[in-house]
């Protein structure tokens, strides 16, 4: 058996760690990356630092360097902190300098070097939290749109009475919420949120969210009452207790993109992406790369290599000790022609053994696919050499990466073919026809919304319906299928919202964090975000080339045989081990009697499913994975439950 699970194996994670004194206001924990928490009282009573001081313990993982709360009558912020800019200065929780303001922040601004040379403000530190501060004291919440980088943070102005929140325009760092009619309470992560509810239960709505898109899309969360701050919202919240929240950024809507000419395309997107890596690379620490060996990682890490002038840089990749299932060998060669010092980690069928549920615990949701943990590994060997890593996460679903793209015209005219009847072709499929696979399922979904998210999708909506016998009632995708413009545009404007949002980007920011490393993808400028959708279709996808014009940036950075040459990815044999050493594994978790899964779901369904692939008559990995990691999930939040009800 490759590793070993049962029902009875306790998924549990120790907490404990050693707390200096809870009535310091500053508070040096040992613990490992940058958090921010608060809360906001409406019932006139102060906000208890006891309620502050566990929310910022919760996400000690964050913010290893320091830790800090503040509080103020009937409002309070906690911050933990990892230095990457400034590291002697920008304490935080910060005070702006007329006294009206505080900030807690999380992330990176980095254009806060130009923006502190046009604000008249009497600095006192050298970091971009202090910027933040003299830019809201200078525009008010309108000058977050001046704003370059990741970021999440509050403010309160005792002022005006008002606390606002911000998330960054593609949604790089996350911030979830939760109000009821005495308080409203805001974390980094939804696991610092749970000090402050008074009960903590699963939605069950989020269940037939998850089964669609391997996540819960925006603003919903798997808790009841908890959401999350779409990308590129602002949020305030008022003394009476009212609140609400509204998009200060939108990606284009225009139906009508520029006439580029190819040529130019390229020129605009190689100028744009190399001013977005120069700017990720500033930090007062080192600074790496992921290094794949693929497409958008072998760029960055050139153009990251070219701006180093010379300067070592560290480059970081993961594989599975087999050539045939990762691009280690791709790695090594980029490394050698960039001249980065490479480091390699091999993962291994101990490690889901060993971390899937502590992952589960950091992520506070499913394990969307087997790569999570790959990306985990890759992140704590980065985080031996540097706190810093730069990452391709983003262009394939601004400019047209997934061999899905090809077919975009399909998702228009598809349903014509009964999904029940497409579905049951795609499960018959041998293994290497399984793009074709996912093809079928989704055009054969009859609502064209439903087609958008079922190339992604690891059930079918009919599927979906017969596992949870209900069927759901809000479609978290339809806002997003008519953004304008061809076929193409809109899957891209939908994947961006959904995929990239809410199951991409939250892999990449909790996985890292897991490992206390922070990630910078430069693909998600959001000036490179907005020439690309200015884009035509046309040099995205040209004549079946997926990404085409970025395979012509990296022409004039990388070898042919480094371009051209095709994707392989992470491929975890997952088919074989749900037939081998995991069979009876999955058997117990998904049909024991102490199964959630199996209490939740159809029995019978699931239980077929298990069968059909074992028997070698469907391939139902994906789906098998999914279930497996909800189940994975549970336990542990059933654990986090029972220790808040204590």
């Amino acid at each position: 058996m490759l590793f070993r699970l049962s029902e009875n194996l306790s998924f549990t994670i120790d907490l404990k760690f050693r707390l200096q004194d809870w009535r310091q206001t500053r508070l040096k924990m040992r613990s490992n990356m940058c958090g921010i928490a608060g809360v906001r009282r409406f019932d006139g009573k102060p906000v208890s630092r006891e309620l502050l001081t566990e929310m910022a313990r919760r996400l000690h993982h964050r913010g290893p360097d320091d830790s800090a709360i503040w509080s103020a009558n009937s409002v309070g912020f906690a911050h933990t902190r990892l230095s990457i800019i400034d590291l002697a200065g920008s304490p935080q929780p910060m005070a702006g300098a007329s006294g009206n303001t505080q900030i807690t922040f999380n992330g990176e601004v980095l254009n806060y070097r130009e923006l502190r040379k046009s604000l008249s403000y009497p600095f006192r530190t050298n970091g971009d939290t202090e910027v933040l501060l003299a830019t809201y004291e200078k525009h008010g919440p309108a000058g977050v749109a001046n704003l370059r980088g990741q970021f999440a943070y509050a403010i309160h102005d005792s002022e005006t009475e008002e606390t606002h929140l911000f998330r960054d325009r593609l949604g790089i760092l996350p911030l979830f919420y939760y109000a009821d009619s005495t308080m409203f309470a805001f974390a980094s992560e939804i696991k610092g949120l749970l000090p402050a509810l008074r009960s903590v239960a699963v939605d069950s709505e989020s269940l037939h969210d998850y089964l669609a898109h391997r996540s819960v899309p925006a603003p919903y969360t798997f808790v009841q009452g908890v959401r999350k701050l779409p990308q590129g919202h602002h949020l305030t919240i008022r003394p009476d207790g009212t609140f609400e929240s509204s998009p200060y950024w939108e990606l284009p809507k225009t139906s009508r993109p520029e006439r580029v000419a190819p040529a130019e395309a390229v020129r605009l997107v190689d100028e744009a992406l190399t001013t977005s890596v120069r700017d990720a690379l500033v930090a007062d620490v080192p600074v790496g790369t992921y290094l794949s060996g693929g497409l958008d990682s072998s760029l960055i890490t050139s153009l990251a290599a070219n701006e180093r002038h010379g300067g070592k840089l560290h480059t970081f990749s993961a594989g599975f000790g087999d050539e045939r299932m990762d691009e280690t060998v791709w790695a090594r060669k980029v490394s050698k022609i960039v001249g980065s010092e490479h480091h390699e980690v091999v993962v291994t069928a101990d490690d889901f053994e060993s971390n899937w549920s502590k992952l589960s615990w950091h992520r506070d949701a499913p394990l969307s696919e087997p790569a999570d943990v790959a990306v985990f590994r890759l992140a704590e060997l980065a985080r031996q050499e540097v706190k810093v890593v730069l990452s391709g996460e983003g262009s394939d679903e601004l400019f047209g990466g997934y061999p899905k793209y090809r077919y975009a015209r399909a998702t228009r005219w598809g349903g014509v073919v009964p999904n029940k009847a497409l579905a049951r072709l795609e499960g018959a499929l041998p293994a290497d026809k399984a793009r074709l696979g996912v093809a079928l399922r989704a055009i054969s979904e009859p609502d064209y919304a439903e087609r958008m998210r079922g190339w992604f999708a690891p059930f079918t909506s009919a599927e979906r319906d017969d596992l949870l016998g209900t069927r759901a009632t809000r479609k978290v995708i339809a806002p997003y299928v008519n953004g304008g413009g061809d076929a193409l545009r809109r899957m891209l404007y939908a994947d961006t919202h959904t995929w990239l949002a809410d199951n991409l980007l939250e892999r990449g920011d909790r996985m890292s964090m897991a490992a206390s490393l922070e990630l910078r993808p430069p693909f998600l400028d959001h000036r490179l975000v907005e020439l690309a959708f200015r884009l035509p279709s046309s040099v995205k996808v040209r004549r079946g080339t997926t990404k085409w014009v970025v395979k012509e940036v990296a022409r004039q950075h990388l070898p042919a045989e480094i371009v051209d040459r095709p994707k392989v990815g992470f491929k975890v044999p997952l088919d074989e081990w749900f037939r081998g050493g995991l069979r009876d594994m999955a058997f117990d978790l998904l049909t024991g009697p102490s199964s959630f899964v199996g209490s939740r779901f159809d029995s019978r369904a699931v239980q077929q499913l298990l069968s059909d692939h074992s028997s070698g008559a469907r391939n139902e990995q994906p789906r098998i994975w999914t279930l497996l990691s909800l189940e994975v999930w549970h336990r542990e939040f059933e654990r986090q439950r029972v220790d808040h009800a204590r």
